[in-house]
């Protein structure tokens, strides 16, 4: 349904249909100007709206409801797009999920990652298995993998850190690539450059480029040996 609609893709039991001579997409859902447009062997996919899935080939059981949402998917499975612009430059990347405008907008081959809100996890090309929930939670990450983001901005300038987990508005939110980070609390941890540190309470910044620091309740820090509390 819609000017171009799987236009390439061959008719077997496709919803929407133009074929031009290519072969072998079935059971596909096309709705929308050139919607799966380009599809020739891709299956079990669904597209809605202009431009959704339009340069599929092979991909499969992938989903985009909005605008261009994984227009330019070639080979990848098993994603989600819901929103205008998500997983926009994806071509081989699997098992994605992007909920909200330009969520994993510019993610390339990066697989298993989760992004609700408006540009959460935006600028994700080659990074694995992130999970970012809120307004540009994670947005600078580009090829950090294994990180965890809950709320406005939280982790919002990581670029590579790994294993970093962000729990509250604005938490871990510093310019970095240090990983192994666990903040929880509004503001948590935002001053964090370094790895391996622990902020929990709300408003506990942590230090630039400390290493191996926990601090729970306020801002002094906490060791083995001298715990602080409050």
């Amino acid at each position: 349904m819609g000017y171009r609609a799987l236009g390439s893709n061959q008719m077997n039991a496709n919803d929407a249909m133009r074929p031009e001579g290519f072969p072998n997409g079935s059971f596909n859902t096309a709705v929308g100007g050139s919607a799966l447009y380009a599809n020739t062997e891709g299956n079990n996919n669904t597209a809605v709206a202009n431009g959704a899935l339009l340069e599929n080939t092979t991909g499969s059981g992938n989903a985009a409801v909005a605008l261009a949402a994984l227009r330019n998917n070639t080979t990848g499975n098993d994603n989600t797009a819901v929103g205008v612009g998500e997983v926009l430059s994806n071509s081989n990347g699997n098992e994605n999920t992007a909920v909200g405008a330009g969520a994993l907008s510019s993610n390339t081959t990066g697989i298993v990652n989760t992004a609700i809100g408006w540009g959460a996890l935006g600028s994700n090309t080659t990074g694995d298995q992130n999970t970012a929930s809120g307004v540009e939670a994670l947005a600078d990450n580009s090829a950090g993998n294994f990180s965890t983001a809950a709320g406005w901005h939280a982790l919002r300038f990581n670029t590579t850190g790994v294993s970093n987990s962000a729990f509250g508005w604005s938490a871990l939110n510093a310019k970095q690539t240090g990983s192994d980070n666990t903040a929880v609390g509004v503001r948590a941890g935002q001053l964090i450059t370094g790895s391996f540190n622990i902020c929990i309470g709300s408003q506990v910044f942590g230090v630039a480029g400390e290493n191996n620091a926990i601090r729970i309740g306020d801002n002094l820090p906490t060791t083995a040996g001298n715990q602080h509390a409050t």
